[in-house]
């Protein structure tokens, strides 16, 4: 199992380690202390060393930081975290705040209005979240102090950094070989006046190079710095020992691989020359010494672009993963079909069957997150993690949420499927056929180049909104190729304007949940096609192709809440499912995959 069940952290541990980092804080002279949920590169993933959040707080989401004052602890997680953090962390020690509607800024100015010396590690914040804080507190008596970090002294059992080896990931499957890369990501450097670019993104590095390693879970990335020069030269930072005389070879004579204590030398070096950097996620330490060097700041990452937009090899492998793995869920999902109804599965059962599912190909790398899979109202949670202890008993009625996904060599997939293992209330059904109606809608979607995930979001929404329903995260995220099941910059959200091109995947789920009662999602992975003509139209419109090819319960929906074009969609989906996946799978699934992909 890549999965384990076993809980991580409790909310009775908070009080003690609160009161241990005050005490630390005190005798640094803070008055507060910011501890994210990050590593020095910023990714949604952390090695165990790095879970600092989730050590002091319990609060083990993805996304979250707290800010530890003298007299108060906020922590403040988005909206998929809400009720999850309140199960996980002591209320009386912490207090949960929504970092979307209550900046960490405008929290601090409202706890602790005389000001105060605020410390943090300049290692694990990016430069546009220190200046943004230092910007707006400036007159109101705050300092922002870089230093030491205060939970690694407090620490004690803190694991080792990890040193997981690299390996090579073969240029037929990522389209381009990395000397072709880092050419084309060097000369545009050079087309912006930048003579270097530092790379802090593990997975950028892992793209340009044509690596991938297993420093963290359920991401195959090496974690390093780098620093790419307009000669399409590479220097590598804190990997020697992850690397072996096999990716060695595979790297050449143009990329160099040093220590990382050498690091702020090479940076301060390039005093008075030009460096791409990305302003949100480089460390601040990094970009300051930059700057105290006399070096220009280009705030730009030149690969997050290059790497969002999929090569032919990588959307053909990708495509091939999504079928194999549809055709692990269509056996998930006749296998739940044949044994919910006795009432005796739990959660673990769901989760520890699927995993072997899609074990059985031999092509299984890792899962690409933890699996969701919230039953009843578990499946309110959105980001629910099942533990031993929080294991619940699949009850015939109940609606079963599951959100997974698996990374094969060739690909990485996400797919969200709920359902139903008994009666099902209307209610619900009205719920998911709404749910539906908006992820039709993306599928379906054409529109203009230039518009973005800000101008496509509401198109998932219409439907719930129309009846007084909405969801609290986004519609959809990127996702890579053999890399992150997270990856910017491309998103499907309110709050994003990048343009999306063709060859940009991206999920596509939108969802309702209903506390204490029941969650909805389905989701599918699309990918951006290149824009074609309309019929009777005069202007090329991009549009999204469908990956995914799984079954959506068809008892959870309402047919006559579907226009016919809607429905049309629905049975073509189907029918499309069906003839892919029945020659992939046994006798048995064959023939549940017929009634289940059967025309509404």
């Amino acid at each position: 199992m890549f999965q384990s069940f076993a809980p991580t952290t409790s909310p009775k541990t908070g009080a003690a380690r609160l009161a241990a980092l005050r005490e630390t804080m005190t005798a640094e002279g803070l008055d507060g202390f910011m501890v994210p949920r990050a590593d020095a590169h910023q990714g949604e993933n952390v090695a165990p060393r790095d879970e600092r959040l989730a050590w002091l707080t319990g609060f083990t989401g993805s996304a979250g930081f707290c800010i530890a004052l003298q007299g108060t602890a906020g922590v403040f997680v988005d909206g998929r975290y809400t009720l999850q953090v309140r199960n996980q962390v002591d209320l009386a020690q912490f207090t949960p705040v929504d970092m979307i509607d209550v900046l960490a800024e405008k929290w601090l100015e409202e706890v602790q209005p005389g000001g105060g010396v605020i410390g943090y590690d300049p290692w694990l914040h990016g430069t546009a979240e220190i200046e943004r804080l230092e910007e707006a507190l400036k007159d109101k008596g705050f300092t922002f102090r870089p230093g030491a970090n205060l939970i690694d002294r407090i620490w004690e059992d803190q694991p080792e950094p990890p040193q997981a080896q690299a390996r090579v990931h073969p240029a037929d499957i990522a389209g381009r070989d990395h000397t072709t890369k880092r050419m084309d990501i060097a000369e545009a450097l050079a087309s912006r006046g930048a003579d270097a670019a530092l790379l802090s993104l593990p997975d950028s590095i892992a793209w340009l190079l044509n690596i991938r390693g297993g420093d963290i879970p359920r991401t195959p990335v090496a974690h390093g710095f780098a620093l790419l020069y307009r000669d399409g030269t590479v220097t590598l930072y804190g990997m020697e020992a992850k690397l072996g005389q096999d990716v060695l070879a595979h790297l050449g004579n143009a990329v160099t691989v040093s220590p990382l204590s050498e690091l702020d030398g090479d940076l301060s070096a390039l005093g008075g020359k030009t460096v791409s950097v990305d302003r949100r996620t480089a460390p601040v330490r990094l970009t300051r010494l930059l700057r105290d060097a006399g070096a220009r700041t280009d705030w730009h990452e030149p690969c997050a672009l290059p790497k969002a937009r999929k090569t032919d090899a990588e959307l053909d492998g990708t495509r091939a993963a999504h079928l194999r793995d549809g055709a692990a869920m269509a056996q998930f999902l006749h296998w739940i079909d044949e044994t919910v109804g006795d009432g005796g599965l739990t959660e673990i059962d769901v989760v520890t069957e699927l995993e072997s599912i899609r074990g059985r190909s031999g092509a299984l790398k890792d899962i690409s997150f933890e699996t969701i899979c919230g039953s009843g109202p578990n499946g309110a949670i959105v980001h629910y993690r099942v533990t031993t202890e929080t294991n619940r008993r699949i009850s015939p009625g109940d609606i079963l949420l599951v959100d997974s996904g698996a990374q094969y060599a060739d690909g990485t997939t996400d797919i969200t499927r709920t359902m139903a293992t008994g009666p099902v209330d209307p209610e619900a059904r009205r719920a998911a056929t709404l749910v539906l109606k908006g992820m039709i809608a993306i599928s379906v979607a054409r529109w203009p180049a230039g518009l973005g995930g800000r101008d496509l979001d509401s198109f998932a929404r219409r439907a719930l909104w129309s009846a007084g329903f909405d969801y609290a995260h986004g519609t959809g995220h990127g996702v890579g190729a053999y890399l992150g099941v997270h990856e910017g910059p491309q998103n499907l959200s309110r709050r994003s304007t990048l343009p999306f091109e063709p060859g940009m995947i991206l999920s596509n789920e939108p969802g309702y949940y209903r506390e204490g009662a029941f969650g909805i999602r389905i989701e599918n992975l699309v990918v951006v096609t290149e824009p074609t003509p309309t019929p009777g139209g005069d202007a090329p419109m991009l549009g999204f192709e469908t990956l995914t090819l799984c079954p959506i319960d068809r008892r959870l929906i309402d047919p006559k809440l579907l226009t016919d074009d809607e429905r049309a969609w629905f049975n073509a989906y189907h029918a499309r499912v069906a003839e892919a996946l029945s020659p992939l799978v046994p006798d048995t699934t064959r023939r549940w995959l017929d009634r289940a992909c059967a025309p509404l």
